[in-house]
Parts: C-alpha cells; structure tokens; sequence
C-alpha cells in the first residue's frame, strides 16, 4: 500500500521534517537485515487518538533487540514518549506507526559490536493490511512453498528486519499465484504463522493457535484476541496445528496490528465457512476495544 507522507518523522531523538529522515547508502543494516522494527496502531476515540498497547510493543521491541544484541540508546519509557509526540505531531485522529531500530552508517562487514545505533518513529493513515472488508469477505489464503524459520537458524521470536525476507517471499508467492495472503509451516510441517499475522483455527467451538515454539511471533495483538475470546466465553488453547487441521476447519481468522481482525474463506481452495461466529463476535469486540467503548480493556489504551 502506498505511504501517505505526514509533517514530521522522529529521528534519533527530534522531530525533522518527513523529507528529511534520510539514511547513507553505506547504512550497516541496509545491506544485512540486522535491525529490529514494531507495527503499533493509534485509534480515533472519544478523547482523542490512543495507541493500542503502545507500552507492550515499546518492550518487545527491546526484547527483539535483546536478541539480537543490539543495545538500544533510548528506554522503553523514552521510546513510549517519542511515539506519543510523534502522533500529536501528525495531527492525525487515528494511525500506522513504525518505529524501527537499525545499525547505522560508519562501519561494514559482519561485525555489529562497533556499529552505532540509529532509532526512528514515523506514522502515516493507513487502512486493514488484508482490506477492509477482509473481516466479512474474508480472505484467500495458500500454504506457502517456502518455510518459516527454525529457532536455531534465524530467530523467529525478534521482530528482526531480516526475518521478514522470508516472509516477503512467501507473500508475493501467494499474490502471484492470485491469493490474498501465504499460511507458513515450520520445518516439522506444523502451522506457524503468516507472512505478518498469527492465525487461529475454530473447530468444535474451540480455537487453537500455533504455540511460539511452531516459529510464531509472539503476537500482541493475538494476546488481545486470546482475552478478548476467553472473556466471550470461548475455549482458547495454544497448540500445534496441522495443515489438514486448516482444511476441514469450521472457521479461520488471522489478526495482526495491520491485518486487525481479518477472516480466512479458503486455504488451498479449500472453502471455509466465512465468516464464523465467533470470528464475527471476536472481530467486533476487537474494533470496539481499540477505539475505547469497552470498559474492561481501556487499560490498554494509551493516550497521547
């Protein structure tokens, strides 16, 4: 989807025009994928725009850089701060944001311990990454060819830049081949994830969704769902799923910060019923939260 350019981007501390946030050719992380990123989204409310666990995201990007031994310059405290100014600076009601970590421009090769680290937040409009109405209409989806990252080759719980060439290939794949979006297996065959969104399967009243251990992200926005489903009176568990498991599901839903809450109406042109129910009353309450009309999760919330 096309970028829609606001007034200022947050850069290494300070807001600079959005023309301006620009990086050498020489960037360290340019040419080796070592930097580590957040989605996050800011909703329009009844007191002005909120950023959906802002805080939550703020730690996993530290945690992704943990893993990657990148030591960040700014706290999770700092970074909160800087996201909150960066969308009052954009004058925007609601919002993408994109905060990104990345080594800078002075050193090469494969060495990162002397690389300095450059920190930046932008936001811009932007719509559901699946399509709006990808919640009713739902979506196509493939088993994608290429396989989801092992644990011991690239790290598939950081949030990591270079991860997502994996994803990126198994996304396009699927386009080309006239599909919305690609479903990854692990190396034992087992379901992960999707190119940027954690799946659940319904089956028998119950939802199922792939274990961190499969090579999922651990997804805020699937924890939200996980509650969100729970306190609705679902049985939620975390578990392997199969690719026959995907086939003769009753229903199937995808949620991610950019896709929200999006169903699934086939995988492998096999049809799924579309959209269940309890993706519908998932997805409602889920649009119903992140703008603030339910009491109970307002805690998750945070203003700016």
């Amino acid at each position: 989807m096309p970028i829609t350019p606001t007034d200022k981007i947050w850069f290494n501390g300070a807001l600079i025009p959005w023309d301006e946030a620009r990086i050498h050719v020489l960037t360290h992380s340019l040419h080796y994928g070592m930097g580590v990123f957040e989605g996050i989204r800011a909703y329009e409310t009844d007191r002005g725009p909120a950023v959906f666990r802002l805080t939550e995201h703020m730690e996993r990007l530290h945690d992704s850089a943990k893993i990657m031994m990148m030591q960040l310059p700014y706290s999770v405290d700092e970074l909160v701060e800087a996201t909150k100014l960066t969308v009052r600076a954009s004058g925007l009601p609601s919002c993408y944001i994109r905060p990104i970590a990345f080594y800078g421009y002075g050193e090469m090769g494969l060495n990162t311990l002397p690389c300095s680290v450059d920190v930046a937040i932008a936001c811009w409009p932007w719509g559901a990454y699946l399509g709006d109405d990808a919640v009713t209409k739902g979506v196509r989806m493939k088993v994608s060819s290429w396989t989801r990252h092992d644990h011991n080759s690239m790290p598939p719980l950081a949030k990591t830049t270079g991860n997502y060439v994996n994803s990126s290939l198994a996304k396009v794949e699927a386009l080309k081949a006239g599909y919305d979006e690609a479903i990854m297996l692990n190396p034992l065959g087992f379901v992960s994830e999707c190119t940027g969104e954690n799946i659940f399967v319904g089956r028998g009243g119950v939802l199922i969704t792939p274990p961190t251990s499969a090579g999922a992200l651990r997804g805020i926005t699937q924890d939200s769902v996980m509650t969100i489903a729970a306190d609705l009176g679902f049985e939620v568990r975390v578990d392997d799923v199969s690719r026959s498991d995907l086939y003769v599901a009753e229903e199937l839903f995808v949620c991610g910060t950019a896709a929200e809450v999006s169903a699934v109406n086939s995988v492998d042109d096999r049809p799924i019923p579309c959209p269940g129910p309890m993706t519908t009353a998932i997805a409602d309450e889920y649009a119903r939260t992140v703008r603030g009309k339910v009491d109970r999760y307002k805690d998750w919330l945070e203003h700016v």
